[in-house]
């Protein structure tokens, strides 16, 4: 086996005879890699600035007075394995709401870093100057519920905490008020499906700005958790609880934990958004495949060079092999010439990628007339992602004609050359 570097100074050697041909190739490799940085930085960083709004836009998880799978039948457990059928038995019916509501906030407070605040939430009907509209009213505490979800953040005219001052507020969306035909400082006649009516004043409105990081719908609304619980004439009652955690990413395993214990549906928001999850995984896919692709097609370049570089060297490759080398360095010296152009032209796309980034970040958008940044992802894993697949592509793209130089018979060559 010859020394490495005698074999990359004759790799080199080939590459400079053969300079355009190189450049093209070297070119082909760096526009690959630079459009691979700038897509995936472009889906990569809106994919993640898309899930950090999704994690912070309500909490971590949520338990609601719900079981996850049907209550058994008494007859069904008095009786297991037995011949037994229960059909037209109509369930009893319970009062709604969590049991032991204050424990299983206690036990969720005492997960290291985290926070939670019950709630109650039901349906009503708002009125305002002969116009109705249903809603879902959460009754929460302003002091806690605020820090669970970023709700200020898309609040105009007062904030959560105005609650505190005013028990007989609520905040509803602006798209409902102006379908009410309501202002800040009007008063909405709330009815519960009891019956009850309250009147309560609107303290604010939720502006639907997807860069707010939060927006529940039109069909919310917010009040004082102790107003809630007048109006639906629960009193000392909430059917469900609010939780954030120090890490989102532990909020899975934490709901299963906390669901084995106290049996009702704690649910994640990684359960909530399966389905959004499953979107960007199938996105992704498609994205890598797309860019995967253009990187292929630039390995092309290197391949018709190294290729024309052994039709053009079998004299010297009968050469190389007489004086001693072997197949293996023959092959060696060849699969160097696709990877140095790999090398170059990764190098050339970092640049070409890092400005086309660059444009992308300084490019003067707007949306609702608000000036807006694209969110990109820059991180070194792209980079090497970027490399790691063109300088893949690049041996795979050399190995081939490379063997077929370490193929090459020299006594065959050397007697026709005579």
């Amino acid at each position: 086996m010859s020394p490495p570097s005698v074999l990359a100074n004759i790799a080199l050697a080939h590459l400079r005879v053969r300079a355009r041909q190189t450049l093209v190739a070297t070119l082909g490799v760096a526009i690959g890699v630079g459009f691979f940085l700038a897509v995936s930085g472009m889906m990569v960083g809106s994919q993640k600035d898309f899930i950090r709004t999704l994690v912070d836009s309500a909490p971590h998880i949520i338990v609601r007075d719900e079981q996850r799978r049907p209550v058994r039948q008494p007859a069904l457990d008095a009786f297991p394995g037995a011949a037994v059928a229960v059909r037209g038995l109509r369930p009893q019916e319970e009062v709604r709401g969590l049991k032991d509501w204050p424990a299983m906030l206690a036990d969720a407070r005492a997960i290291s870093g985290s926070l939670a605040a019950p709630s109650l939430s039901g349906a009503v009907t708002i009125a305002y100057a002969g116009r109705n509209a249903a809603v879902a009213l959460n009754g929460v505490d302003p002091r806690l519920e605020g820090r669970l979800a970023k709700i200020n953040e898309s609040l105009t005219g007062g904030a959560l905490n105005d609650l505190e001052a005013r028990p007989d507020g609520i905040i509803i969306s602006r798209p409902l008020a102006d379908r009410l035909g309501a202002q800040l400082g009007d008063t909405l006649v709330v009815t519960s499906p009891t019956g009850a009516l309250q009147r309560m004043r609107i303290l604010a409105l939720i502006e639907p700005d997807a860069r707010a990081g939060f927006y529940a719908g039109d069909t919310v609304a917010y009040g004082l958790l102790r107003t809630a619980q007048v109006v639906f004439a629960r009193p000392s009652i909430v059917n469900q609880i609010h939780i954030r955690l120090a890490d989102s990413a532990d909020a899975e395993v934490q709901a299963k934990r906390l669901e084995t214990r106290w049996g009702y549906k704690w649910e994640s928001w990684q359960e909530r958004s399966v389905d959004i999850l499953n979107l960007l995984v199938v996105r992704n896919i498609i994205m890598y495949a797309v860019i995967l692709a253009i990187l292929i097609v630039a390995s092309f370049g290197i391949y018709t060079a190294v290729s024309n570089s052994v039709a053009d060297k079998r004299r010297d490759i009968a050469i190389l092999r007489a004086m001693g080398f072997t197949t293996g360095d023959v092959q060696a010296i060849f699969l160097l010439e696709g990877l140095l152009v790999g090398v170059l032209g990764a190098a050339v796309g970092f640049a070409i990628g890092t400005g086309l980034l660059q444009v992308l970040a300084s490019l003067p958008l707007s949306m609702g007339g608000k000036p807006l940044v694209l969110p990109l992802d820059r991180s070194l894993p792209q980079y090497l992602l970027a490399g790691g697949a063109s300088l893949s592509a690049a041996l795979v793209a050399a190995w081939l004609p490379a063997r077929k130089a370490a193929n090459v018979d020299p006594v065959a060559i050397l007697r026709g050359a005579a």
